[in-house]
């Protein structure tokens, strides 16, 4: 797969969801993010994907690196969502007396 494809793809995929997160109300972000933790196991594919694309012996190395970065800050956005929903929801739970 050609870089500029790979580029092109990660500029679209950029600027659709600045759209989308932008027209979210702020009321509904908090509740929505805890459902997008799930949808963001896809970033962590594709980064692998895309990865895997550029191990070949044509690729440099700082293609793999950029890769290897993408795959541990999608993991971290990932744990770190889960983090937040879970104190989220622990807001709403009764105390026992």
């Amino acid at each position: 797969m050609s870089p500029i494809i790979l580029i092109i793809v990660f500029l679209v995929a950029t600027v659709v969801g600045y759209f989308i997160i932008n027209n979210v109300p702020s009321l509904l972000h908090t509740p929505l993010m805890s459902g997008m933790n799930a949808l963001s196991g896809i970033t962590v594919l594709g980064a692998l994907a895309v990865t895997a694309v550029v191990l070949k012996p044509y690729s440099g190395v700082l293609s793999v690196i950029i890769g290897a970065v993408a795959i541990v800050l999608a993991v971290v956005n990932i744990a770190a969502g889960f983090g937040v929903t879970a104190r989220m929801l622990k807001m709403f739970k009764k105390e026992d007396k």
